[in-house]
């Protein structure tokens, strides 16, 4: 690669990394605004909530890696073309694959990024988000303790409220709603109360509760029977949700290996086998869109242009090929999981394009929409800034 591939390669690759970067994370904002009962419901701090919501960064960047490679070749490009470089190369005879090489080379960089983040950085970084949320929602302590609110529990069957927590770690004004058993509603009202593991010699956490009263109330029964007590143990330990014994995993949390050969009957299974299927396919695909997507933006935009126009009109067409592209993905991908023949459409797309871009290329021709849709486009385009024009007072 000489010192113009070099030049290429890095304009590009930096390209790639800005829009990557800025890209990631906007989406991960977007994400992680969902996540804020972290905080608000859960009572986490900052750092907890930024390093959860940090672990679905890989999987943003498997998703954008390859648009954002795109974009950056886009950029590139047009700035080599703006500056009549690549009329100049091409005038200069140097063939199309030659200033194609520097793209392939970072497309090749962004598959291997997307590929290892498919294999095992996304499986990984999703399982570690799954056990931290499990271990948040486990900690009863820490839920619980949250005077002055009322923390629902259990898809909201369980409710409990205190009023406040002194600095020895006492409870004060308790509340517990039980709505879990559908034929009793059992209400616990109390002075105060502590949290306690092996509270008399019994495995599990409990609450002590004392100086209160129980209030149940049968379904159908108009009057409730109240009773009185000194002290109450309320167990917490059948609340927690990190009591499994068997890990189940999703199929975006499977590694790859994982993937391939997947038993029905593995216990550890969290989704059905068309759903792991698919998944499969997904992480084949993903790491040669790059490489594909190179070759379609270079046959769209590599070529020497006079015209501005016809850039723009080129840049249009490569931004709806790759749409295309990676449309026919997703729907493929999605229409897998019931009928498992339309997992071809992913590989038939790619290869059609493969094909179409390696044509382009090596014929050396200017792909522009059809004459009709150009026609479209400036009559369009004309009649937009007639309006404008009328409607700014340009004209009378």
């Amino acid at each position: 690669m000489g010192s113009i591939g070099r030049y290429i390669f890095r304009t590009t690759f930096g390209a790639f990394l800005v829009v990557l970067v800025s890209v990631t994370t906007l989406m991960w904002i977007t994400q992680a605004l969902r996540d804020i009962d972290l905080m608000t419901n859960e009572g986490q701090g900052i750092l907890t909530f930024v390093g959860l919501t940090a672990l679905i960064i890989p999987l943003l960047v498997m998703i954008i890696a390859p648009i954002a490679f795109m974009v950056a070749m886009a950029y590139v490009l047009n700035k080599l073309a703006t500056d009549s470089e690549l009329i100049v190369m091409n005038a200069a005879g140097m063939p199309p694959w030659h200033l194609f090489r520097p793209f392939l080379a970072v497309g090749m960089v962004v598959s291997l990024l997307v590929l290892a983040i498919a294999a095992y950085v996304s499986p990984r970084c999703l399982r570690e988000l799954g056990q931290w949320i499990n271990d948040i929602r486990a900690d009863l302590v820490t839920r619980i303790v949250q005077p002055g609110r009322f923390v629902p529990l259990q898809s909201g069957a369980l409710t409990l409220h205190i009023r406040e927590r002194l600095p020895n770690g006492q409870l004060l004004g308790i509340f517990i709603d039980d709505q879990r058993d559908p034929k009793e509603r059992v209400t616990f009202l109390a002075e105060q109360g502590d949290i306690r593991s092996n509270a008399g010699g019994t495995s599990g956490t409990f609450l002590l509760l004392a100086d209160g009263s129980v209030q149940r109330q049968q379904t159908g029964d108009r009057d409730p029977n109240i009773v009185q007590f000194d002290k109450y143990a309320f167990d917490l330990s059948q609340l927690s949700s990190g009591t499994q014994t068997t890990q189940k995993y999703s199929s975006r949390e499977r590694y790859l290996w994982e993937l391939y050969g997947q038993k029905p009957d593995d216990p550890s299974l969290n989704d059905r086998p068309e759903q792991m299927r698919a998944e499969l396919h997904d992480r084949i695909i993903g790491p040669l869109y790059p490489l594909v997507i190179a070759v379609l933006t270079f046959a769209y935009l590599g070529a020497p242009r006079t015209t501005r126009q016809g850039r723009t009109l080129s840049l249009m067409s490569a931004i709806a090929a790759v749409a295309i592209l990676r449309g026919s993905g997703f729907v493929g991908l999605l229409a897998g999981t019931r009928v498992p023949a339309a997992l071809l459409i992913p590989y038939a797309t790619l290869i059609a394009a493969l094909v179409f871009g390696y044509w382009g290329i090596s014929r050396g021709v200017i792909i522009e929409p059809p004459a009709f849709i150009v026609d479209a486009i400036t009559a369009l385009m004309e009649r937009m800034a007639v309006r404008t024009a009328r409607l700014t007072g340009q004209t009378r």
